[in-house]
This record gives structure tokens, C-alpha cells and sequence, in this order.
């Protein structure tokens, strides 16, 4: 069995997006007030990483018109802050730029330390999801049907869970699980989404059996997937369930970076074959950048036995897991069957470590 990666727990931070000193003296004074550490971001560029994942994002007035022209997504529980004077008229701009709130200083303090101890320890209404991002290292790797795996071993685990699929032209990832012939919403029917989605009503739109909801496209024509529209899933995923994965291409649009961006772990698979590493290193390369946690899936079969830590080595990234052949899976995908449904085999058996590492909770095998 491979080493077992962790991922160590964390707690997602306030972020500050400012360059004004004073400013940020003071918002960092009402933040020791309400309990909490902050990130900070003297402008766009480098709040862009952090800006999906922030449990509340803080825009101060001088950078506003800078975050309205970067065309960061929209996004819940964003505050225009600045002191008075500096924010008339301070409604336009912050509709223009999705902030819910415009806070003004001083008069605001006793408001801004109410929201910065939601965020401290203990503070959090709810935990948001666990978000998961599957790619390959090449075509034909089998990132599908690993994300498909953890997504069917999460809701096996009774998480409340939604497998996302990122890939426009990967043909559909209700295949992989059989899905194809369950009514619901399709990726082109949601393109437009660019607000906030209401968690509830998403679950209710899209195919779902059991815990388990999957947005999938259709086979119709190829459409590019707008970055508004993953934002606004993904942010109704983070409140509404508890585990989700998306699978992405190896092609990164603005779309797959956001959701990269959003995840607390990515998993890049890899055949066990050096063509296919060597592959793998150009998107690592492009997609690490992006990555909070970035581990490697290698493949069986080696045809040059090639070992798994040698390509994890190759490619520096932490060994997360291996898969061996498995001519079962192979069969039971081609006649409708979901991945690591049954809950046996190497598939199955590396989903639920997975998943284990990612959420402390222990996962059933076969019954």
C-alpha cells in the first residue's frame, strides 16, 4: 500500500485586499477584536488565489475600482470598507464589483468585528465543503473515473456530495456513472449563471441519487464553460454540501483555474509509462501555480516497470496513491456501472483512503 497523505486541517481566513497602511492598521486592530488571523492582498493580482476560498473578503476603497477592472467572480460575504468620505457614492461601485456590504469607518467598527468573529475559531456557522479537483496527466489517464470514485465513496460515506464535471469536451461524466438516462439539469442550462445559487434549489435541478448529485454535460454541441458560472456553482456547493469533487481538463480555461483555486486538494493521475510523465510535467506545471495541495495518482500497468515513487519524483510532487489494473472496472464501466459502487477492488479501496485523509471520516467498504 502507498503512503497515506494527509491533509492537514486548516481554517480557511479573512482576507483584506488592500494596500492604504492606515487602513490596514485599523482593519487588522478590528480584527485581534473579533478573534481572528487575516490574509492580506496589497491589490487584485495577489488576492486572486485567495479570493474563492476567503470565508469573508474585505475590499478597501482604494483598491476598488483595481478589483472592478481585474474582474474577480462575484462571491458571498464581500465588504466594500473605507473611511468616511472616501466611499461616496459608495453603493455603485460596490454593486459593481458584488460587494453585499459597504462599511464605513469608524462607524462601522462594532459591525466589522461582529463579522471577523464569525470567522474566528469556533465562530463558523457551518464548515464549508471539502473540494476536491481530479485531472489527467495525459489523455486517457482515468481522472474520470477516479473523480467519479470519490464521489460515489463520499456519498457511500453519507457525505452530502456533488461531482462537478469541468470538461466540456470530455462527453459527459454522467457516463462514467451510468447517469446519462436520469432527468436534470445539464451544464448548458446553467452556463448563465453568474449570482449566487441557491444550494437547495441546485440539488433539486440536477440528477442526483441518494447523497450523491452530479453536474454533468450533455452531448450536444461544445460550449465553453464561463468562469461566472463555475464561481456561483462552487460557492453554492461550499454551502450546501459536504463533499465535492470536480473533474477537470488538462487544458485549463478561467473556469478549471477557479476551481483549482477553490480546492483543498488536487490529485493529478498519471500512467505509470515515461511518455505519460513527461506529459504530466507540462500540466503540472501550468495547474501547480493554481494548486493549494497538489499530490500524483500513478497507474498501473508499468510496461517498462516503471515505479510510482520514481514518477512522483520526477514530477516533485507528493506520491498520494497508486492503482492497479483492474480489468473489472473496465467492464462494469462499460455496461452502466458506477466506479467503486460495489465497494471492492484497488479503486475503491484508494477512494475511501482518499477520503479518509481528506474528511477524518471513516469510510464502509463492501458490505
Amino acid at each position: 500500500m502507498p503512503p497515506r497523505t494527509s491533509l492537514p486541517p486548516y481554517r480557511r481566513l479573512p482576507l483584506l485586499v488592500t494596500s492604504d497602511g492606515d487602513l490596514l492598521d485599523e482593519l487588522l486592530r478590528l480584527a485581534a477584536a473579533g478573534g481572528t488571523e487575516v490574509e492580506v492582498a496589497a491589490d487584485p493580482a495577489a488576492a486572486r488565489s485567495r479570493w474563492l476560498p476567503a470565508p469573508l473578503v474585505l475590499i478597501g476603497s482604494d483598491q476598488a475600482q483595481a478589483c472592478l477592472r481585474a474582474r474577480l467572480p462575484r462571491r458571498p460575504r464581500t465588504v466594500l470598507v473605507g473611511r468616511s468620505g472616501e466611499l461616496d457614492p459608495g453603493w455603485e461601485i460596490a454593486e459593481l464589483i458584488g460587494a453585499e456590504h459597504v462599511a464605513t469607518l469608524p462607524a462601522a467598527e462594532p459591525w466589522l468585528v461582529d463579522r471577523f468573529t464569525e470567522c474566528a475559531p469556533g465562530g463558523e456557522p457551518a464548515a464549508p465543503a471539502r473540494t476536491v479537483a481530479v485531472l489527467g496527466g495525459r489523455g486517457g489517464a482515468g481522472a474520470s473515473v477516479l473523480a467519479g470514485g470519490l464521489a460515489v465513496t463520499a456519498a457511500r460515506a453519507q457525505l452530502r456530495t456533488l461531482l462537478v464535471d469541468a470538461d466540456p469536451l470530455g462527453g459527459g461524466l454522467d457516463l462514467v456513472l451510468g447517469w446519462e438516462d436520469l432527468d436534470g439539469l445539464r451544464w448548458p442550462s446553467l452556463t448563465d449563471a453568474d449570482g449566487r445559487v441557491d444550494p437547495p434549489a441546485l440539488v433539486r435541478a440536477l440528477p442526483h441519487r441518494g447523497d450523491l448529485v452530479v453536474l454533468s454535460w450533455d452531448r450536444g454541441e461544445p460550449l465553453a464553460l464561463p468562469a461566472p458560472a463555475m464561481a456561483a456553482t462552487l460557492d453554492a456547493a461550499r454551502r450546501g454540501r459536504d463533499f465535492v469533487v470536480v473533474d477537470l481538463p488538462r487544458q485549463l480555461d478561467d473556469a478549471a483555474v477557479l476551481a483549482l483555486q477553490a480546492a483543498d486538494q488536487t490529485y493529478v493521475v498519471v500512467p505509470a509509462e515515461l511518455r505519460a510523465t513527461a506529459a504530466a510535467a507540462r500540466v503540472v506545471a501550468a495547474t501547480a501555480p493554481h494548486c493549494a495541495a497538489l499530490g500524483v495518482i500513478v497507474r498501473g500497468p508499468a510496461p517498462g516497470r516503471l515505479r510510482a515513487a520514481e514518477v512522483a519524483r520526477a514530477l516533485g510532487l507528493p506520491l498520494a496513491g497508486t492503482l492497479r489494473p483492474e480489468p473489472a472496472l473496465c467492464r462494469g464501466l462499460e455496461r452502466g456501472e458506477a466506479p467503486a459502487a460495489a465497494g471492492r477492488g484497488p479503486l475503491a479501496a484508494l477512494c475511501r483512503q482518499l477520503v479518509t485523509d481528506l474528511t477524518g471520516l471513516p469510510v464502509p467498504g463492501a458490505a
